[in-house]
C-alpha cells in the first residue's frame, strides 16, 4: 500500500517534534551533567565543591540574557536556521568542555551552552503548534517538555557514570557527537519556518506588566532558586554525609531522574485543571526533602527514598512554570517562552551560586536545609495566593 504525500508529512512533522525534543535533551544534560562530575571536575582542577559550582553558575547568567537578546535579534530570521546554529554552537561547547586544559576555558564552554539555551529554548519550546496540526498541539507540547526529566532520568546519570569508568572528559566528547546527530535529525525533519509573529522587546515589557506573569515571576524565582541551591551539590551531600561510594552516586541519580519524569506525568495531566495545587504540592513535597536530608539522609537508603520524593516535586515544576507564563499571555506564545527561559535560567544561575557560597563557608547540609525553607515558603505562598484569588 502506497502512503500518501499527506501522511508522509505528517510523519516527518512528528520526527520534527522528536528532533526538537532530543536537542532540548542535549542542552539539558549537558547544562547539568556538571552536578554529577562536580567531585572529578573540581579535583582535576584543584577547586572547592563552590568554585567548580560555577560551572552551573555561568550558563544559567548568559541565558538569562541571550534568550530575549537572541529572541529579538533574529526574530526575522527561519527558526529551523536558528535552531541548527545553536546546535553547531551547542557541540562546539562540549568538544570545548572536552579538551579545555584550564578552568577558565571550561568557563568558556559554559557561556557557550548558555546561549545555546537561551536561544533554542526560547524558540523551540513552543513549536509544537507549528509542526503538527490543531488537535495534537498539546500533546506535541508535552513531548517537547519530556525533554527536560528525561535528561536528568537519562542523561546525568549515563554521562555521570561514563564520566566515573572514563574520566569527565569523555562524558563531554559523547555528548558532542550526541548533539551532531541531533543537527542532522533537525535539518531533515523540520521544515522551514519563517517567523510569524515578530518577537520585539515591546510585546516583552507589555507582558512583564500583566499580574499573571509578575506572580509566575516570583514564584518561579523562588522555586527555581531552593532547587538549584541544593541540587547543584547533591554529588558531595551523598558521598561526604550520606556515605555513598563514588561508583554508587550515578544509580541514585538515576533514581532521582526516573521520579522525575513520573512527577513530569503527572503534572501533565493535572495542570491544566489545577495549576495552583499542582504547583503548590510541588514546592511542599520539595521542601519535605531537602529539609529532611540532613536529618533522615545519612545512609544509602534514606537519600535514595528522599530523592525519589524531591525528584516527583521537581518533575512538576517547568510544566508548572511554563504553563503558567502561557495562560497569562495565550496571544504572545514564544515571548512567554522567553520570558519563562530567562527568569528560569537567571534563578538557576543565582541559586547555584548562593548554594555554593553555603557549601565552602558552611556546609552541604546547611544549604539543604536553606533550599528547603525558600521551597516551603513558596507552598504557603502559593497557598494564601490560591485563598486571595491571585493565582
Amino acid at each position: 500500500m502506497l502512503v500518501s504525500e499527506t501522511t508522509r508529512t505528517s510523519y516527518r512533522r512528528w520526527f520534527g517534534v522528536i528532533a526538537v525534543t532530543l536537542g532540548i535533551f542535549s542542552i539539558v544534560t549537558t547544562e547539568i551533567l556538571p552536578i554529577g562530575l562536580l567531585s572529578p571536575i573540581g579535583t582535576s582542577f584543584g577547586l572547592s565543591p563552590g568554585r567548580t559550582g560555577w560551572m552551573m553558575t555561568a550558563p544559567g547568567l548568559v541565558a538569562a540574557v541571550a534568550a530575549p537578546v537572541i529572541t529579538v535579534l533574529t526574530a526575522r530570521l527561519d527558526r529551523r536556521l536558528m535552531l541548527a546554529a545553536l546546535m553547531v554552537l551547542l557541540a562546539g561547547s562540549d568538544i570545548l568542555a572536552a579538551a579545555a586544559p584550564s578552568y577558565w576555558l571550561e568557563l568558556v564552554s559554559r557561556v557557550m551552552v548558555g546561549m545555546t539555551i537561551g536561544g533554542f529554548w526560547s524558540i523551540g519550546a513552543g513549536l509544537a503548534v507549528r509542526l503538527v496540526p490543531e488537535r495534537w498541539v498539546v500533546r506535541a507540547t508535552a513531548v517537547i517538555f519530556s525533554a527536560v526529566p528525561l535528561g536528568s532520568v537519562l542523561g546525568v546519570p549515563a554521562g555521570t557514570f561514563l564520566g566515573e569508568q572514563a574520566g569527565w572528559r569523555t562524558a563531554f566528547v559523547v555528548l558532542g557527537f550526541l548533539t551532531a546527530g541531533v543537527l542532522a535529525a533537525l535539518l531533515w525533519s523540520v521544515p522551514p519556518l519563517p517567523p510569524l509573529q515578530v518577537t520585539r522587546l515591546a510585546v516583552l515589557r507589555r507582558l512583564l506588566t500583566l499580574r499573571g506573569t509578575r506572580t509566575g515571576l516570583l514564584v518561579t524565582c523562588l522555586i527555581v532558586t531552593a532547587h538549584f541551591s541544593t541540587y547543584t551539590y547533591v554529588g558531595p551531600f551523598l558521598r561526604d554525609v550520606s556515605g555513598v561510594p563514588a561508583d554508587r552516586i550515578s544509580g541514585l541519580l538515576l533514581v532521582y531522574g526516573v521520579a522525575g519524569l513520573v512527577g513530569n506525568l503527572i503534572a501533565g495531566t493535572t495542570v491544566a485543571r489545577h495549576l495552583r495545587a499542582t504547583f503548590a504540592t510541588s514546592a511542599a513535597l520539595l521542601a519535605a526533602a531537602t529539609l529532611l536530608l540532613p536529618v533522615a539522609g545519612r545512609s544509602t537508603a534514606g537519600a535514595g527514598v528522599l530523592l525519589v520524593v524531591w525528584g516527583l516535586a521537581y518533575g512538576a515544576v517547568p510544566v508548572c512554570s511554563m504553563t503558567w507564563f502561557a495562560a497569562a499571555a495565550p496571544e504572545a506564545r514564544e515571548a512567554a517562552t522567553v520570558v519563562f527561559t530567562s527568569s528560569f535560567q537567571a534563578t538557576l544561575s543565582a541559586g547555584a551560586l548562593v548554594g555554593g557560597l553555603l557549601v565552602d563557608s558552611t556546609s552541604v547540609s546547611t544549604t539543604m536545609l536553606f533550599g528547603g525553607s525558600v521551597a516551603a515558603l513558596v507552598a504557603i505562598a502559593l497557598c494564601r495566593l490560591g485563598r486571595h484569588g491571585l493565582c
